[in-house]
């Protein structure tokens, strides 16, 4: 069995690219409340790597660039304007965070529902990658039998 060897409270962490990952990190850390940790920057001025937070959760992102993972990955209008995943992330408040993602410029696509387990809405960042915010837990969960 394989079992994760970092001993970091997050051990699994989105990866993004973006066409300009400069401008999708201020606006990341404006609509969706997102901390820059860290950004490593070429000598043209792109993103290389950069790695944000919210609480103990973190996704890394990137300028799109002619690379191996390029082939694989890039940003949703540059595949058709689809998204393969989303991030979920768990908020204290949906309803503000809600508001402050709208305020920001984001596209809602599932608008916000509360739920019997709680409330969520998803939405589309300046980019077109998926977000899903919501006040479900799903570390809190009863684990199945």
């Amino acid at each position: 069995m394989f079992k994760a060897t970092s001993t970091s409270v997050a051990t699994v962490m989105p990866t993004m690219r973006y066409r300009d990952a400069g401008a999708a990190i201020e606006w990341l850390i404006k609509a969706f409340g997102l901390e820059k940790k860290v950004a490593y920057t070429a000598e043209n001025g792109d993103v290389m790597h950069a790695e944000l937070t919210y609480g103990n959760g973190m996704i890394m992102l990137g300028t799109s660039r002619d690379d191996d993972l390029s082939k694989y990955m890039g940003a949703p209008s540059e595949m058709g304007g689809r998204s393969t995943a989303a991030a979920y992330v768990v908020v204290d408040d949906v309803e503000a965070h809600h508001a402050r993602a709208v305020a920001a410029g984001a596209k809602v696509v599932r608008p916000l529902k509360v739920e019997p387990h709680g409330a969520m809405y998803c939405c589309l960042d300046l980019e077109e990658h998926m977000w899903c915010f919501g006040d479900y837990d799903p570390w809190d969960s009863p684990t199945a039998a």
